[in-house]
């Protein structure tokens, strides 16, 4: 069985910033022909997305895919709402999960996988204010020990 290469064509950072990511989930994409061009030149925006799950199906919102240059009359509006495809018991999984304990469901990155288009799904809670000063601080003192190290180093 060859190797599936996995080939990431956009990563949400606004998100790893907004919410503290508690798990991960992989769910397939249901995209038309022009849309999988497109992401192949990487025209693709995942900020301020997020996924529901309605009628037992999962679907997400506000995932930017610019229209194809030369897809004329195939091109989709790029702001559809789109089909995960998750398996029934995940998507039980998920749904409970959301409901129970508050959580969100956020597209934490879209790659190739083969030749098949996959999600990263997060399920994730929110930060506050004071949490995106901590985890900024966090940054900030890390950096300059790094700095610190290269500059020792020398």
């Amino acid at each position: 069985m060859p190797e599936r290469s996995k080939k990431i064509i956009a990563q949400n950072k606004k998100a790893h910033h907004d919410y503290f990511v508690i798990d991960t989930h992989e769910a397939g994409i249901a995209l038309f022909g022009t849309e999988v061009k497109s992401l192949r030149q990487g025209a693709v925006n995942l900020k301020d997305s997020y996924c529901h799950v309605k009628d037992g199906e999962i679907f997400a919102t506000g995932i930017h895919i610019s229209p194809y240059e030369k897809g004329n009359i195939f091109n989709r509006d790029p702001l559809r709402e789109r089909k995960l495809l998750m398996l029934k018991r995940e998507i039980v999984r998920l749904k409970s999960s959301i409901e129970r304990d508050g959580y969100t469901l956020v597209p934490l990155s879209l790659y190739f996988l083969g030749d098949k288009v996959k999600v990263e799904l997060g399920v994730c809670k929110g930060k506050k204010l004071y949490d995106k000063r901590e985890a900024e601080a966090q940054k900030a003192e890390r950096r300059d020990i790094e700095r610190f190290e290269k500059e020792r180093n020398r």
